[in-house]
């Protein structure tokens, strides 16, 4: 699933590519996403102006000129591809381009899903900090209010393990299956152990591991297991500098020891024996 550096990358990529452009005419062939497309998207955003992307956790928001906004959520497949006449979509299977949005320059964004995991809502004006989806989300990993104090007030007391206490969204906002591992591994932190139990100084490391990480993996345009493509369809290249995500069995790249696969949370967790306490 496409997690906060993925969904950065494609905000940067789409603020320099479709801001000031006007959504033309809009198409949706397949309602049937996670939450279903609204039967009035496509007359809700026609004739309406792109002014911004932003970002809240894994969400991109598109804010439009009339004050309206459409929250995306590319699930676990999804893209949003910006393709003019030189885009290569041969990757992309068209049976799956469920949404279309034509632009006043001849291009389109394309939102293509095999696996329909995804949402777009188009929000009315005003309405963006009432929308269910952002409306319980956490601080951002990348801003201030996630610091140390703040994430040891959260662990007090829980006896969630620490990586589901990170990926939990209400707590901080778009760490994902990916950056969760490799966080805990930077920090020295077995993904397994109780969040209460997590000294002050292991927290410190947590969130001193976060930004850095979170950061890499946006300049490298994410990472790229399966599907995800960014909106140009490249993959992201920070799956090359993962140290333990997916590497289960593989010598750790510090000590050498197997890296190993547990567990945690019904998702599949990497951690080294050795470096990670």
């Amino acid at each position: 699933m496409p997690e906060l550096p993925e969904v950065e990358s494609l905000r940067r990529i789409l603020a320099r590519s479709a801001v000031g452009r006007t959504i033309e005419r809009a198409r949706v062939t397949e309602r049937r996403l996670r939450q279903k497309v609204a039967r009035d998207l496509a007359a809700g955003v026609e004739g309406r102006r792109i002014l911004r992307l932003g970002r809240r956790a894994k969400y991109l928001i598109i804010e439009l000129s009339d004050g309206a906004a459409m929250v995306v959520h590319l699930g676990m497949s999804g893209s949003l591809t910006h393709r003019g006449k030189d885009f290569d979509d041969a990757e992309f299977d068209p049976r799956h381009d469920h949404v279309e949005f034509a632009l006043d320059d001849r291009t389109r964004l394309v939102y293509n899903d095999p696996r329909r995991f995804g949402l777009i809502r188009l929000v009315a004006p005003g309405g963006l900090g009432a929308a269910p989806e952002l409306a319980a989300l956490g601080p951002e990993p990348l801003g201030a209010s996630f610091n140390a104090e703040y994430l040891a007030r959260m662990a007090r007391g829980r006896r969630a393990a620490i990586k589901n206490l990170i990926m939990d969204q209400r707590v901080v906002a778009g760490i994902g299956n990916i950056y969760a591992s490799e966080i805990l591994f930077r920090a020295g932190v077995r993904p397994t152990r109780r969040a209460a139990k997590i000294t002050h100084k292991e927290i410190e490391r947590i969130v001193a591991a976060t930004a850095p990480i979170l950061r890499a993996a946006i300049g490298s345009r994410g990472t790229t297991f399966r599907s995800y493509r960014d909106s140009d369809g490249r993959p992201g290249r920070f799956a090359e500098r993962l140290m333990v995500y997916g590497r289960a069995g593989k010598p750790c790249q510090v000590c050498k020891s197997a890296i190993r696969s547990v567990t945690v949370g019904q998702r599949a967790s990497f951690y080294c024996p050795r470096c990670q306490r």
